[in-house]
């Protein structure tokens, strides 16, 4: 298995993630997280497998220097486009997180890396390395996506076979994310190098409801029951997406 890179799917992994509900509170966590964890000053900000930009951009117009890196060219100029229209400066670099050290000369103070670790064939190799990246006294911006939450769901479904034959990838040209991750294997991979500092559930109830539900539901009222509930103990291990904010050992 090899790490899967959006080359060809860059549109529509826009139009997929976040041309709905499904982004707009995936962003709105993050960004919450990120809002009570971070200080107030300009950081120097490394995002990873920026995608399009969006974090990146919230994160330029909160005044930190930013540097996306990401393997893809039509996804890299997407994030152009983005910051040129919002007349943002930053730094991109074309490149898979493998080729990183050798390109940066410094660590960052914060380092994103968010929906990346599902793609990679071996998922637990980028750890040392965002930990290389990461300045003493700083912080990881770590999201996920979640193994507990696709067992949930097609338990829901009724998807019994499926989960008897462990078949949990998605299809070789969806946008259904390759290897999901066990946060309990996870946290023992992280554990040598990194403390999680604060755990947010994204999307802890909007994807288990009915479509009904969902279409008559308001989007501010989404965002706000999902700020509400990112972090409730019998929830947030429900979200389809972790988010962990991590510092250095």
């Amino acid at each position: 298995m090899k790490d899967r890179h959006f080359d060809e799917l860059a549109t529509r992994f826009a139009e997929k993630i976040y041309g709905g509900a499904k982004g707009a509170i995936r962003l709105a966590v993050l960004q919450a997280d990120l809002a009570e964890a971070l200080p107030d000053r300009p950081l120097r900000v490394l995002d990873i497998g920026a995608g399009l930009g969006h974090m990146a951009l919230w994160l330029a117009g909160r005044g930190h220097l930013v540097t996306l890196a990401e393997p893809a060219a039509p996804m890299l100029d997407g994030a152009r486009a983005r910051f040129a229209g919002a007349g943002q400066p930053a730094t991109f670099i074309q490149a898979p997180w493998q080729d990183l050290l050798g390109q940066l000369n410094q660590p960052f103070d914060l380092v994103v890396c968010h929906a990346v670790l599902e793609w990679l064939a071996e998922p637990q190799a980028i750890l040392p390395v965002l930990h290389q990246l990461t300045a003493p006294g700083g912080w990881l911006s770590l999201a996920f996506y979640n193994k507990d939450a696709l067992i949930y769901r097609n338990l829901l479904k009724g998807h019994f076979r499926k989960l008897r034959k462990a078949e949990f990838a998605g299809e070789k040209r969806s946008l259904t994310p390759q290897r999901p991750l066990d946060p309990r294997e996870l946290a023992t991979q992280l554990d040598a190098l990194w403390r999680v500092e604060s755990q947010s559930g994204v999307r802890v109830f909007h994807d288990y409801m009915a479509p009904e539900f969902q279409a008559k539901a308001e989007p501010i009222d989404l965002l706000e029951m999902e700020l509400a509930y990112r972090r409730h103990p019998s929830f947030a291990g429900l979200g389809r997406y972790l988010h962990w904010v991590c510092r250095p050992r």
